[in-house]
C-alpha cells in the first residue's frame, strides 16, 4: 500500500464540538498527523454532551475524533504558552474554530504565527464573514438560517425548517479541509503558508446554490414551473418552499409505498424524469398517458404533476419501499428509498465499503461511526478510535523536542 495522501503533514488541532473536528478528522483520515490540544482536565466540550455511557467519552465526541492524538495544554500559563509556541515552529498547519478574537487574545494573531512560522497555514471556522455581523457566535440551526437553507426548506403553508443534515457544521468542515489542501498545494510552489477562512454563512449558501439560482429565475419570470404552488398558486418575490418537489428540472415527490401507516419511512422518492416516461406510464398501469396530449410532454404535465404523482403513488403503496425499487430500476426510473438511520447502521454494502464502521473503544466498548466519505483507491481509510483526554501529551511533546524535565514542568503547571 502506497503512503497516506496526507503523511507528514502535521497539523494542530484547536477545534472543539462539530464544525472543526469534521475538518481535522477528514484530514486524520487523510493520514495527516493531527494533535488535538485540549483543556487539561476538561477537554473538548463534546466529550460530556450527550453522554449515553457513564464517565465514557460521548458518541458526539468519539465520532468527530478518530484517527487524532491528544494533548493536555493549558495555553493560559506561561509555559503551556511557550510550549504552544514551539509546538507552531513544528506543524505545518493550525485549524481553530474559537469565537472571534479567541486566537488574538491569546497571543496567537496571524501575525504572530506567521512570524513563528512562516509556512504554517492557519484555519478558521466563524460563523460569518467580514461585515456586520463578523464577531456574531454561530451554531448549527443558526448558519441554517443565516445561509438560506431553513427559508427554503419545508412546505409553503408551514414556517422554516431545519434539515437534520449538519449542513451548517460539518458541511463547513468539509469546505475547511478542502480550503487547507489547496493551501498545502500552493505551498509546495510558493513556500509560503496563508489563511484559510470558511464562515458557515459562505458554506451553507454554497450548498443552496441552486436556490439562489431559482431566486434570479423567479426575479425574471415571476413564477417556476416546477415548483408546488405552480400552476394554481401564487408566488411572492423571494423563493418559496418547495415540500419534497426536485431541486432541478426532472419533477419528483416522497410518495408512500406499502406498511405506511405503521412505519414513518415506508416511503420512497420518485422522479418523472422524461426519458422515462413511458416506462413510467406502463409500470403504474397508465399506457394511454404515453400519447394523451394532456401529459405527452414534460411541459404539459407540468400542469397536472398532483394528479399524476398521486397515480403514482396508488401504485406505490401496492409495494414495499425494496420492492418498488427493484421493480423501477429495471426500467431506469430514478428513484430512492427513504432509509432510516436504523437501516443505514445495518446496510450490509455501507459496511463493506467503509461508509459504516465499527470500532473498538477502550471505555465505551463497540461503536458504530460513519467512515470516510471519500475514497481513495491508494489509500484507503483506517478508522481508529478517538483518543483519551491528554493520552498522548508526553508522546507529542517528546517527538517535538521537549527533555523529560521539560514535561514533567507543564505537567505540573498544569495540574495547580
Amino acid at each position: 500500500m502506497n503512503a497516506q495522501a496526507l503523511a507528514g503533514v502535521r497539523v494542530l488541532d484547536f477545534t472543539h464540538v462539530q464544525s472543526g473536528p469534521t475538518c481535522t478528522q477528514l484530514l486524520a483520515w487523510f493520514g495527516a498527523d493531527v494533535i488535538k490540544v485540549e483543556r487539561p482536565g476538561a477537554g473538548d466540550a463534546t466529550r460530556g454532551q450527550l453522554r449515553d455511557l457513564p464517565g465514557a467519552d460521548s458518541l458526539y465526541f468519539t465520532m468527530l475524533n478518530h484517527n487524532k492524538r491528544s494533548l493536555t495544554l493549558d495555553a493560559k500559563k506561561p509555559e503551556g504558552k511557550a510550549a504552544l509556541e514551539r509546538l507552531i515552529r513544528g506543524c505545518d498547519v493550525l485549524v481553530e474554530n474559537f469565537a472571534p478574537g479567541v486566537l488574538d487574545r491569546m497571543g496567537l494573531s496571524w501575525e504572530r504565527v506567521h512570524e513563528l512560522n512562516p509556512r504554517m497555514i492557519l484555519a478558521s471556522v466563524k460563523g460569518f464573514g467580514p461585515g456586520r455581523y463578523e464577531q456574531c457566535k454561530v451554531y448549527e440551526n443558526v448558519a441554517q438560517c443565516a445561509g438560506g437553507s431553513a427559508s427554503t426548506t419545508g412546505f409553503d403553508d408551514g414556517p422554516p425548517m431545519i434539515s437534520g443534515a449538519q449542513i451548517g457544521d460539518s458541511g463547513t468542515g468539509l469546505h475547511l479541509a478542502l480550503g487547507i489542501v489547496a493551501a498545502l498545494y500552493q505551498r509546495t510552489h510558493s513556500g509560503r503558508g496563508q489563511k484559510v477562512l470558511a464562515p458557515m454563512q459562505d458554506a451553507v449558501l454554497n450548498l443552496c446554490r441552486v436556490k439562489l439560482r431559482d431566486q434570479q429565475r423567479l426575479q425574471r419570470t415571476g413564477t417556476m414551473h416546477e415548483y408546488p404552488q405552480y400552476p394554481d398558486g401564487n408566488f411572492g418575490d423571494a423563493v418559496p418552499r418547495a415540500g419534497n418537489a426536485s431541486g432541478g428540472g426532472q419533477p419528483g415527490s416522497i410518495l408512500k409505498c406499502k406498511g405506511w401507516e405503521r412505519d414513518p419511512n415506508a416511503y420512497i422518492y420518485f422522479i418523472t424524469q422524461a426519458a422515462a416516461w413511458p416506462a413510467i406510464c406502463r409500470v403504474i398501469g397508465e399506457a394511454g398517458w404515453i400519447e394523451d396530449e394532456a401529459y405527452a410532454t414534460p411541459a404539459a404535465r407540468l400542469l397536472h404533476l398532483k394528479p399524476i404523482f398521486e397515480r403514482i403513488e396508488r401504485w406505490t403503496m401496492t409495494k414495499t419501499k425494496f420492492e418498488a425499487m427493484e421493480i423501477l430500476n429495471q426500467y431506469d426510473i430514478p428513484c430512492g428509498p427513504v432509509l432510516s438511520m436504523k437501516e443505514l447502521a445495518e446496510d450490509p454494502a455501507l459496511r463493506a465499503s467503509g461508509t459504516v464502521v465499527e470500532v473498538e473503544h477502550p471505555v465505551r466498548g463497540s461503536y458504530l461511526t460513519v467512515g470516510n466519505p471519500i475514497k481513495l483507491s491508494d489509500s484507503p481509510t483506517e478508522v481508529r478510535r478517538s483518543p483519551l483526554l491528554g493520552e498522548h501529551t508526553e508522546q507529542v511533546l517528546a517527538e517535538f523536542g521537549f527533555a523529560p524535565e521539560e514535561i514533567a514542568c507543564l505537567r505540573a503547571a498544569q495540574a495547580v
